[in-house]
């Protein structure tokens, strides 16, 4: 359910910093605008004018590096802090195929959480075009996988696109394309949405088999590592409907303390002998930080 390692507190650190450069320019260009119209769009004139600047020299130090060695475009290209400038300048070394290619290769592991798997049909008109296999077709997780791993690690990848097609597999009885609006329907028709992503810098700390309590804005999540995975759940027990506090994980079973039910916290919370379904909490590394997605009620 999480990419196959989380960084420490402290690493990556520098990189978060610039990864967040353009929201901090972008608030800086929102206080400009108590000068008046006039002085925002002088402070917007001015970040065109250096982020030009710095693109036309990129280009020309791009040109003479893959001129002396063609090898350092996939060094460029494995640098999320570079590949990103390179992007926001159209100057990176790789096209839009092979870029969602590597993005979904990252989300592999989250979606073998859920046995599933995806294939990249291919990328036309701004269009990537994607196909599901396994059981994530079928699950709850699966609506959760693809609106928020999939399409956020595509979209970061090739910001350029303008969509995300998922084309039902042939033996599937459904026909006809799956609108990215509409991947969520069963989950919206539950009663649930989900918010911006929120970080969590403190599930690197868990170690191996430990299970721990958190509390993101407005909901208890109980997070467990197994191996390199780090994987969080609502903490709601869906068998005696009380909370998973105490919880004790044994290989990959989570068992309620209150209850005994028994959780397979590596294939999606599936219950253990018919005792329910965690509800999953989506985790990813953004910008450097774990992070979760979080539902809330609808009203």
């Amino acid at each position: 359910m999480a990419p196959p390692t989380l960084p420490g507190p402290d690493e990556n650190q520098d990189d978060a910093q610039w990864r967040t450069a353009g929201e901090r320019i972008q608030t800086l260009l929102e206080a400009s605008s108590s000068g008046g119209a006039i002085a925002r769009e002088r402070a917007e004139k001015l970040v065109r004018e250096v982020t030009d600047l710095y693109g036309a020299m990129l280009q020309r130090m791009m040109d003479v590096a893959l001129a002396e060695d063609p090898g350092l475009a996939d060094r460029f290209a494995a640098d999320d802090l570079v590949a990103s400038l390179l992007l926001v300048h159209g100057l990176h070394p790789y096209d839009v195929e092979r870029r969602v290619a590597a993005a979904l290769d990252n989300v592999r592991p989250y979606l073998g959480s859920h046995g599933g798997d995806v294939t990249l049909l291919g990328v036309a008109d701004g269009v990537v075009r994607l196909q599901f296999q396994g059981s994530c077709k079928s699950c709850p997780s699966s609506s959760i996988t693809l609106e928020l791993a999939v399409e956020d690690a595509v979209r970061a990848a090739a910001p350029e696109i303008s969509d995300i097609e998922v084309v039902p597999a042939e033996s599937d009885s459904g026909a006809g394309v799956i609108a990215p609006e509409s991947l969520l329907t069963r989950v919206h028709a539950n009663g649930h949405h989900w918010t911006a992503w929120q970080p969590a810098p403190e599930l690197a700390e868990l170690g191996d088999g430990e299970v721990g309590g958190f509390r993101v804005p407005g909901v208890m999540v109980v997070a467990c590592r197994v191996g390199d995975d780090v994987l969080a759940y609502r903490d709601r027990c869906p068998s005696c409907t009380g909370t998973l506090a105490g919880a004790l994980l044994s290989g990959a079973v989570l068992r309620c303390q209150n209850c005994g039910a028994g959780f397979d916290v590596a294939r999606a919370g599936a219950g253990v002998g018919g005792d329910g379904h965690l509800e999953p909490i989506p985790v990813l590394v953004r910008d450097g930080v774990p992070s979760m997605a979080v539902p809330q009620e609808v009203a």
